[in-house]
């Protein structure tokens, strides 16, 4: 019986592409020089694709692959696929969610911690020297009794606001409704909420609907006693405002995981001290992605064993 083709345009750790190589006959896109050329040789067999968030699957490439029958994303996030064009072509999608949970939340908790003690900044000023040489340390801004205003009290909000109440910091959400459960000040103005916090955390899924949700109004509104945090994608802020509120001062300081035009960085945000940089790591740990590579895997051998896959993406 011949093999299932696989485009994988993204790997899973070795053991489990070991498990995909033994079950499917996996292309290794993202190792081929000449991707474009290995498709268009390998198209028509193409059934499964296997992305993450930098691998776009739009209807160029679900027409490209007629009998693909299954994508599956290798992130709880599935804004980079059409959705709803695959599904319409009777595609499933698959995503990981609920796995990410408390990494993501760790990140987010990490970015609050660093860019308000500056241990970044202040770990280079440890290692050129500057202590021994008698420099003056950096000082830092107190996490206690700080308000944070978190963008969407999803899973992931709700981790970060656990994490945050035990640093003894206030907490806000903001939302499409007041999700009665909870005891946070809710606001279903984003301006009014920005203007009231300390820390402004953005969780909220990327897409049309939430693009530039963070702009130049709200960073103006949070002000230059205020940090920014973003976990979620790059295009909920508007880039170039974050630029000029940081440049202009008109916030205190930034902590980001996510990009606009990833992985391109501005160089703007790379000569700031008061920013903290990090690769999209939200969910980059050895047990969360073990974990994910093995739903990833579950749910395509469900969907050949004829039975419905664990994670289907619905819209």
């Amino acid at each position: 019986m011949t093999k299932p083709t696989l485009l994988a345009l993204t790997n899973l750790f070795p053991n489990q592409m070991e498990q995909l190589d033994n079950h499917y006959q996996v292309i290794h896109l993202y190792k081929e020089p000449d991707p474009e050329a290995v498709l268009s040789r390998v198209k028509d067999d193409v059934k499964i694709i296997l992305a993450t968030m930098n691998n776009p699957v739009r209807q160029n490439l679900i027409d490209a692959c007629p009998n693909l029958e299954i994508i599956a994303c290798k992130s709880v996030g599935f804004d980079n696929v059409d959705v709803v064009y695959a599904q319409s072509k009777g595609v499933i999608v698959t995503n990981c969610p609920d796995l990410v949970t408390n990494d993501t939340a760790d990140t987010a908790m990490g970015l609050i911690i660093n860019v308000s003690r500056r241990y970044v900044e202040l770990d280079a000023y440890t290692r050129v020297g500057r202590w021994k040489n008698g420099a003056s340390k950096p000082l830092s801004n107190s996490l206690t009794h700080k308000k944070v205003g978190i963008i969407g009290l999803g899973r992931i909000g709700q981790a970060i606001a656990k994490r945050c109440e035990a640093f003894e910091m206030k907490i806000c959400y903001f939302g499409r409704n007041k999700k009665q459960q909870f005891h946070y000040e809710f606001y279903n103005d984003l301006k009014s909420m920005a203007k009231d916090v300390d820390y402004l955390v953005a969780v909220v899924p990327g897409g049309d609907e939430t693009k530039h949700i963070v702009n130049e109004e709200i960073f103006n509104s949070l002000g230059k006693d205020g940090f920014f945090i973003n976990v979620s994608r790059g295009s909920v802020v508007d880039e170039n405002a974050l630029i000029q509120a940081l440049t202009n001062q008109k916030i205190a300081g930034a902590g980001l995981d996510v990009y606009a035009d990833e992985p391109n960085v501005p160089d703007e945000l790379k000569t700031m001290d008061n920013v903290v940089l990090l690769p999209h790591v939200g969910a980059a740990t050895y047990e969360t992605l073990e974990k994910m590579g093995d739903l990833i895997i579950e749910n395509i051998s469900l969907h050949f064993d004829d039975k419905p896959v664990k994670t289907p993406v619905t819209i």
